[in-house]
């Protein structure tokens, strides 16, 4: 299928056998309750992953290197830095990084991002509040989002309800997009993106959104034929300047959420600023993305 829109995926993790290595499989839940293909769940290499974006229509992905947990429990994770800048050193015209965040690294973990951000070109943060059992407006989310301001690039963080990713070790739901509100209030400057579309409380943050110049929405991990159809109005409408296409591969399938997009009938502006030009100009991208 040709796609006369080359979009930007702001959201996807590497999947490679190097990245695999260093985590727990689940299985449980990617393939079992998220339906991901055996095939993909062993593993991606990048070109592969270049591959199935090129079959998409998906001109960059935003690679993050996520921190998953504090690195106390066999659940958790940290993605290796070094996997994501050899990526987009290898590829720098497909791939950007982002640095995930562990809010209780303190200013180790800022001094970090700030090396990622100056030194290997990375354009962002992320980071998983559900997690560390942390809301978004915790204070030792803080430092980071001061040096996201000083650095000048977006966070991604995950709001919404977060899932059983492991039997061993529940996470409540604190993502709640209010608490974005006071994140905003405090740091006016700060680009705040909350990935995942905010389900079940959608409507809450479209409210954040529409409050906030500096909130916007990422809409991956959850298909866009089942999004709540004020959602869908918002993209098509008032909020069409403020969110970002994403599909937290290996969550949702490159080529089947481009046709779950088409499949919307969104106009085409705003489904140009949805699938491209949003992430462009948040990300500050027109010099690498054209």
């Amino acid at each position: 299928m040709s796609h006369d829109i080359q979009a930007i995926d702001a959201v996807v993790n590497i999947w490679t056998a190097e990245a695999l290595a260093a985590r727990p499989p689940r299985k449980n839940f990617y393939v079992d309750k998220m339906r991901v293909g055996q095939d993909t769940f062993d593993g991606v290499s990048l070109e592969s992953m270049i591959a199935r974006m090129d079959a998409a229509g998906i001109e960059r992905s935003f690679l993050i290197a996520a921190k998953v947990g504090t690195l106390h429990h066999p659940a958790c994770y940290h993605v290796p830095y070094k996997l994501v800048v050899d990526a987009v050193q290898k590829y720098p015209d497909r791939f950007c990084g982002l640095a995930g965040v562990d809010p209780t690294e303190g200013m180790d973990g800022v001094r970090e991002l700030s090396k990622l951000v100056t030194e290997y070109g990375f354009i962002g943060a992320h980071t998983y509040p559900h997690w560390f059992e942390l809301a978004p407006d915790h204070a030792r989310y803080y430092p980071f989002y001061a040096k996201c301001v000083e650095l000048d690039v977006p966070i991604q963080l995950q709001v919404g309800q977060s899932m059983v990713y492991d039997a061993r070790y529940p996470r409540r739901s604190v993502g709640r997009p209010i608490s974005l509100d006071s994140v905003a209030c405090d740091f006016p400057e700060l680009k705040l993106i909350g990935i995942h579309v905010g389900i079940p409380w959608t409507d809450e943050m479209i409210a954040m959104a529409w409050k906030h110049a500096n909130v916007y929405i990422g809409c991956d991990a959850h298909r866009p034929t089942y999004w709540p159809e004020a959602f869908v109005k918002y993209i098509n409408t008032f909020g069409q300047d403020k969110v970002l296409f994403g599909t937290d591969f290996p969550v949702l399938d490159f080529e089947r959420t481009r046709a779950d997009i088409e499949a919307l009938n969104l106009r085409p502006e705003p489904k140009r600023k949805l699938l491209r030009d949003n992430a462009l100009r948040v990300y500050k991208l027109g010099g690498k993305a054209v």
